[in-house]
C-alpha cells in the first residue's frame, strides 16, 4: 500500500495527514500556522511530515497552499493570508524532509479530493465551489485538474457578476464572492435588519439587539426558527450562487457541481433553491442535460486528501 502525506496550509492552521491509495487518512495532526514567517511555515510543515513519517515508508508529500501557485507546482507567487511572495515552497520543504514534494492551490487540491474520493467520484467533468468566507474553486476537465497556462486558473470567486458592484478584497468591484459567500450572507442579513427591524425580530434577539452583532451562526439559527430576514438572506445567497453556476455551466458544461465550504453546513436552508434557480435560468434549459449539484462529502479533509493523491500522481 503506497502512502503519501497531504498537508493543507491555511492562514491559521497546518493540517497534515498520511493518506493511503484509497484516500483514507491513516493518521492526522494539526499545527498552528506561523503566518508571518515563511521560514517557520516551511519548518512547521517539515516537522509535521517528519512526525507522520516515523515507522512508515512515505512516497511523496503534497502541499495544498492558500495562494497563487505557479505552473510548475513549485512556487507560491502570492498568498493573501501568509507572508509568501515568490516563495520556493517545494524546494524548501523537499530539502528539509528529503522527499519529493508537489505544491498545489488548496482549492484545487480540495476539488481533486472530491473528484477522486468524494461527491465527484466517477465524474470526468466537474466544478468544485467552496462557499466560505469567500468563494474558492477547482475544475476537473476530462479527468485532469485544470490549472490554466500559469497555474492560477479557477479563481471562481473573482468572476465579475455586477459591473461597478461591491468592492472586493481583491480590489476589483462586483466579484461573485461579494454576493454569494458567507460574508455576503451576513452583509445581507445586517442590511435587512437595519432597514426593517420588525422583519428581523428573531435574528436581532439572537444577536443581542444590534445588526452589527449579526454573524453567520446567528443567521443560520434565526432562519431555522423562521425569521423572515434570515430566510431572505439565504434566498439571496441561493440566487447569486445559482447565477454563478449558470455562468460556469455556459462556459465549461460540467456534468456535476460539488459545493463545499463552511456555508454548506447550512445547506438545508439553500440547496433546493440553488438547484431550482439553476434549472430555471440555465442557458438552453430544456434542450440540454442538467448538471447535478451535489454537496461535498470529505469536509475539511478534502484538501489534505487531494494534495496527497496529487503527490502520488506526480
Amino acid at each position: 500500500m503506497a502512502l503519501t502525506i497531504g498537508v493543507d496550509i491555511g492562514g491559521t492552521k497546518v493540517a497534515a495527514g498520511v493518506v493511503d491509495d484509497d484516500g483514507r487518512i491513516v493518521e492526522q495532526l494539526l499545527r498552528p500556522t506561523p503566518a508571518t514567517d515563511p521560514e517557520q511555515v516551511a519548518e512547521t510543515i517539515a516537522e509535521a511530515v517528519r512526525e507522520l513519517s516515523k515507522g512508515r515508508e512515505i512516497e511523496a508529500v503534497g502541499l495544498g497552499a492558500a495562494g497563487f501557485v505557479d505552473e510548475t507546482r513549485s512556487m507560491v507567487r502570492f498568498a493573501p493570508n501568509l507572508a509568501w511572495r515568490e516563495e520556493p515552497l517545494r524546494k524548501k520543504v523537499s530539502d528539509l524532509v528529503g522527499l519529493p514534494v508537489v505544491v498545489e492551490n488548496d482549492a484545487n487540491a480540495m476539488a481533486w479530493g472530491e473528484a477522486r474520493f468524494g461527491a465527484g467520484r466517477g465524474e470526468s467533468h466537474l466544478v468544485c465551489v467552496t462557499v466560505g468566507t469567500g468563494i474558492g474553486g477547482g475544475i476537473v476537465f476530462d479527468g485532469s485538474l485544470y490549472r490554466g497556462r500559469w497555474g492560477m486558473g479557477a479563481e471562481l470567486g473573482h468572476m465579475q457578476v455586477v459591473p461597478e458592484g461591491r468592492l472586493c478584497g481583491c480590489t476589483n468591484l462586483g466579484c461573485w464572492e461579494q454576493y454569494a459567500s458567507g460574508n455576503a450572507l451576513v452583509a445581507e442579513a445586517r442590511t435587512i435588519a437595519e432597514a426593517d427591524p420588525a422583519r428581523a425580530a428573531i435574528l436581532l434577539e439572537i444577536a443581542g439587539g444590534t445588526p452589527d452583532q449579526i454573524e453567520g451562526q446567528e443567521v443560520t439559527e434565526a432562519a431555522r426558527r423562521g425569521d423572515p430576514a434570515a430566510l431572505a438572506a439565504f434566498s439571496s445567497l441561493a440566487e447569486w450562487l445559482a447565477q454563478g453556476l449558470n455562468d460556469l455551466a455556459a462556459i465549461l458544461d460540467p456534468s456535476c457541481f460539488v459545493l463545499g465550504g463552511g456555508v454548506s453546513r447550512a445547506s438545508d436552508l439553500w440547496i433546493d433553491q440553488v438547484r431550482a434557480a439553476f434549472a430555471r435560468n440555465l442557458t438552453g434549459h430544456g434542450h440540454r442535460p442538467l448538471a447535478d449539484i451535489r454537496l461535498a462529502e470529505l469536509g475539511a479533509s478534502a484538501g489534505l486528501v487531494g494534495a496527497a493523491d496529487l503527490a502520488r500522481r506526480r
